[in-house]
């Protein structure tokens, strides 16, 4: 926990590094309330690939996650779609279609965030169970977690999906989220949000003991 203060100013200081957020999360896959003080998150957007490689091999940070932590995962992500600004920036600039031109046809990740109004705070924490028992039912939802920035109204969801299909079904075939979609728009509910959508190039390490994306990616990376 410490580090999410004493990791800030070397963040700052890494060449490259264009975004950056540290991250809590919830307990185990919900993204309701509740916290997990061992688990942490770094979300980071990088100049390029060799930027990224130079933090991965002379940084402190990813030498300690490896000296300290008993499970690491570390997943590359192209943005496809992003929408709303994230502390009044838009982090992702899109990618076009691949060279071929083809539609992406394999898994996919979704990064939602918002920041809470104080006086919708207790709308939004009862409409979330029925949200993530609906999200944990999902055949397609291959991995979630809850994140925050701030405990209680600064508050994202990471997901992994099989594939475009299964995202699709969920936002919009699913009665509890098309539900509390509406109930965010008639009530204001936040002051800012995000949803950003990504195609995952590359995975390695674990998340809850296996990768998600085992056998579903071309190009794993050696373990962090």
């Amino acid at each position: 926990m410490r580090h999410m203060a004493f990791d800030r100013p070397v963040l700052r200081r890494t060449g490259g590094l264009l975004f950056w957020r540290l991250l809590g999360t919830g307990r185990g896959p919900s993204t309701t309330l509740g916290a997990d003080l061992r688990r942490w998150a770094l979300l980071a957007v990088w100049r390029d690939e060799r930027a990224l490689e130079e933090f991965l091999s002379r940084s402190p940070i990813p030498a300690r996650w490896r000296r300290e932590a008993t499970e690491t995962w570390h997943v590359r992500l192209a943005p496809t779609a992003s929408r709303g600004r994230w502390n009044g920036v838009e982090p992702f600039a899109p990618v076009t279609a691949g060279p071929d031109g083809e539609p992406h046809r394999g898994p996919v990740a979704v990064l939602t965030r918002a920041s809470i109004r104080p006086s919708r705070l207790a709308a939004f924490y009862r409409s979330t169970p029925a949200v993530d028992r609906s999200l944990r039912a999902q055949e397609g939802c291959l991995a979630s977690v809850g994140l925050g920035e701030w405990p209680v109204a600064r508050q994202a969801t990471f997901s992994l999906w099989r594939d475009a299909a299964a995202v699709r079904a969920f936002a919009y075939a699913g009665r509890a989220h098309r539900e509390v979609v509406e109930r965010v728009r008639a009530h204001d509910w936040y002051s800012e949000e995000l949803f950003a959508r990504f195609i995952p190039c590359a995975s390695a390490g674990t998340w809850d003991g296996a990768d998600p994306l085992a056998d579903l990616l071309a190009d794993p990376l050696a373990d962090p």
